[in-house]
């Protein structure tokens, strides 16, 4: 068995672990409020998924380098990409037009995510879990661990 750990980076952090059969095992949001509070929490999140093998952050900077140098201690796969690498494969150009645009569109296509894996539903979805569940998507199909779109997430 093993893993993929999306993460829509941010002190307001979303996170997508995404199992071995390419479906969701589960998302959420995660407020660190400060730096410091994100360089003590990182372990205990990677600490809490031993069969993890992929990493995918998508963003940059100090951040970035928190969860890398983690996951590269732990010899876990990290793969940095920015929002425009998935949006391209996930949105119609016109979804795309602003950031609102994005970030609701991204939000219905992983409410689908979650109903096809059969993960609970959210009450409420924020944007941050709801792009990490894209990331992780994008991520499960570049490492080919789904060979294409499942049918009930095309469009």
């Amino acid at each position: 068995m093993y893993s993929l750990l999306a993460v829509d980076l941010g002190l307001k952090t979303g996170l997508a672990l995404y199992g071995d059969s390419g479906k969701l095992v589960w998302y959420r949001s995660h407020n660190f409020g400060t730096t410091e509070r994100l360089r003590r929490g990182v372990p205990g999140i990677l600490d809490s998924i031993p069969d993890l093998t992929a990493l995918v952050i998508e963003g940059g900077g100090n951040l970035a380098t928190v969860w890398e140098k983690e996951a590269e201690r732990r010899k876990i796969t990290v793969y940095r990409i920015d929002a425009g690498k998935w949006r391209q494969l996930f949105l119609f150009p016109r979804e795309q037009r602003t950031g609102l645009d994005s970030k609701k569109h991204a939000g219905e296509i992983a409410r689908r995510v979650i109903e096809w894996s059969g993960t609970a539903r959210p009450t409420s979805l924020r944007h941050d879990a709801a792009e990490a569940i894209m990331i992780g998507l994008w991520g499960i199909l570049h490492l080919g661990w789904l060979n294409e779109m499942p049918k009930d997430l095309q469009r």
